[in-house]
């Protein structure tokens, strides 16, 4: 029992022990619901409480009483508040739209199916007159808006949009992908 010297006088105060490393585990759950609760995500808090007890751990600790949640709670608040201050004091950054879009999905196989469909669409807008096909592939396979694709064929937007409308309807209508279709079922 600890006792206590104030000017001659013995004072008995509550005991002090030595935090158990091995009872931490005890609190986890509890610790992690109120991490969660104080961040507001589900990756966050894990992080807070994994560097709460990197913190509580790195040297030993001495507690009064027998209040292990009640130290571990403190130090977890403590920890949030010390993650909010250096945050606060770093510049914010953006991401670039390089990271914002979705990865590409790599073909890891060859599939004969979509090769085939992709090379009856190409071979029946090969088969479209010149006009039509410079149309349809500035604006869809490009990519180009219909001001930009009507500046680059050297005609009017409306003109442009005409020639689209004819290459889209023929292309439609080609056999090969009307079958296609057909076997694809209603859409």
């Amino acid at each position: 029992m600890a006792v206590a010297r104030v000017a001659g006088v013995a004072e008995a105060g509550p005991p002090t022990r030595r935090l158990d490393p091995e009872d931490l585990g005890d609190h986890l759950d509890r610790l992690y619901r109120a991490a969660w609760a104080m961040c507001g995500n589900r990756e966050d808090a894990e992080d807070l409480v994994q560097d709460t007890y990197a913190r509580v751990l790195a040297r030993p600790r001495w507690l009064r009483g027998a209040d292990d949640l009640g130290y571990l709670l403190r130090a977890l608040r403590n920890t949030h508040v010390s993650v909010v201050r250096a945050r606060a004091r770093r510049p914010a950054t953006t991401p670039l739209e390089l990271e914002r879009r979705e990865p590409v999905a790599r073909r890891t196989a060859w599939q004969p199916e979509p090769a085939a469909d992709v090379g009856a669409l190409f071979a029946a807008i090969a088969a479209l007159p010149e006009p039509l096909r410079d149309a349809l592939v500035s604006v869809d396979l490009v990519g180009l808006s219909y001001r930009e694709a009507a500046r680059a064929l050297r005609v009017r937007e409306a003109t442009l949009t005409t020639r689209l409308h004819r290459a889209r309807a023929r292309v439609a209508d080609e056999p090969a992908l009307r079958e296609e279709r057909s076997e694809m079922g209603p859409t």
